[in-house]
Parts: structure tokens; C-alpha cells; sequence
């Protein structure tokens, strides 16, 4: 009766045994694929161009040089129509995260700033130069450089910024809606992110 008894607690052990260790590797193979799942999503995410626009302006460029001092001035200058193509773009694929798979968290340490690219285009009218005074290469490049800058300027106090942060957030929400589907947690730089109106606050 004994061994009856004594073999029937064996395969009890024996039965709870083996569910418990392939629950635990099923377990095991269920957080590896998420893990590979979240790293497949953050891996498809490439260059985001969030904010296209365009912007025209008119600038008048002006040089004096004293050819004799207090005496004579030789003077040049000109009307320069700029058309630029303005994007602002996110290079996602540097993203830089850590994954705890042990305690289901998703961590993003780094997300790269925005990519402002100017495209100018330059016509120009009305050009005048004096005989000691010609334009030159120096010249244009002096106008471009100042044209950049300040059509650098003109985006940044416009909406661009807003909307591209904007977008980069709801790229940023799709992070959060994967990993809490999954039953993950989704931080940057270890502040946890609860909902997806947090994202909003993140100061990037």
C-alpha cells in the first residue's frame, strides 16, 4: 500500500513538475518573441520627414569699400529673390533604447534632434557694381551663408517646430501602444510612461 502510495505522490510531483518547467518555457519563449517584436518595430522605423514647407523672401545686398579714404567710395549691391524648400526631419533609426526583458520594460535613452534642411534658390536683379568694387565669388557666398541664416531664423520661430515635434510624437506613440499591449512598460530615461498624453512632456 506503501509504494502504491509512494508512487502515486511520485507522479504527482513528476506531473506538476513537467507543467510547471513548460509553462516556464513557454513563458521564456512568449517574453523573447515580444522582445524581438518591440526591437522589429523600433528597427522599421527609418528617416520621419515630418514638416515640409516653403518659404519666399526678397534681400538686397549692399557692399561699400573706400578706395580713398574720406575722398571716394566704390559701392555694389543687388536684389536677390530666394525661393527655399525647407524639411524637418527625425533620424529614428538612431534611437537609442535599452531592453529589460526580465522585467518587461522598454527603455529609450536617446532620440535624435531634428534635421532642418534649407534648399535655397537664388535669383538675382538689379545688379550694380562700381569699377573698383566687382562682385565676386566671396560676395555670393556672403549672401548665401546670410540667407540661410536667416531663413534658419524665420523656421524656428515659426510653426514648423511645433508640428514636427507633433509628429515625432505620434511616431513615439506607437512605441507606447505596442509595449502595453504586450503587458511592457515604455520609459525614457527611466521615466515611466503611463499614457500617451505623457509623451507630450517629454523634453527632447
Amino acid at each position: 500500500m506503501r509504494n502504491i502510495i509512494f508512487g502515486v505522490l511520485v507522479a504527482i510531483v513528476l506531473f506538476f513538475s513537467f507543467k510547471y518547467f513548460n509553462t516556464k518555457k513557454a513563458d521564456e519563449a512568449k517574453l523573447i518573441e515580444n522582445s524581438m517584436l518591440i526591437q522589429e518595430q523600433i528597427k522599421n522605423v527609418g528617416k520621419l520627414v515630418v514638416t515640409e514647407g516653403h518659404f519666399s523672401e526678397v534681400f538686397s545686398y549692399k557692399d561699400s569699400r573706400d578706395v580713398f579714404p574720406y575722398l571716394v567710395t566704390a559701392e555694389k549691391k543687388a536684389l536677390v529673390v530666394v525661393n527655399a524648400d525647407v524639411t524637418i526631419a527625425y533620424d529614428l533609426s538612431k534611437i537609442v533604447y535599452d531592453i529589460d526583458e526580465v522585467n518587461k520594460v522598454l527603455n529609450i535613452t536617446y532620440i535624435p534632434k531634428e534635421e532642418v534642411k534649407i534648399s535655397p534658390e537664388f535669383e538675382y536683379y538689379d545688379i550694380q557694381a562700381d569699377f573698383l568694387n566687382q562682385f565676386e565669388a566671396k560676395d555670393y557666398n556672403k549672401i548665401k551663408n546670410k540667407v540661410k541664416a536667416s531663413l534658419m531664423k524665420k523656421v524656428e520661430a515659426s510653426e514648423f517646430k511645433k508640428n514636427s515635434k507633433n509628429r515625432l510624437i505620434s511616431e513615439l506613440a506607437k512605441f507606447y501602444v505596442l509595449t502595453n499591449s504586450l503587458g511592457w512598460t515604455l520609459q525614457y530615461n527611466d521615466t515611466p510612461i503611463t499614457a500617451e498624453k505623457n509623451l507630450d512632456d517629454l523634453k527632447l
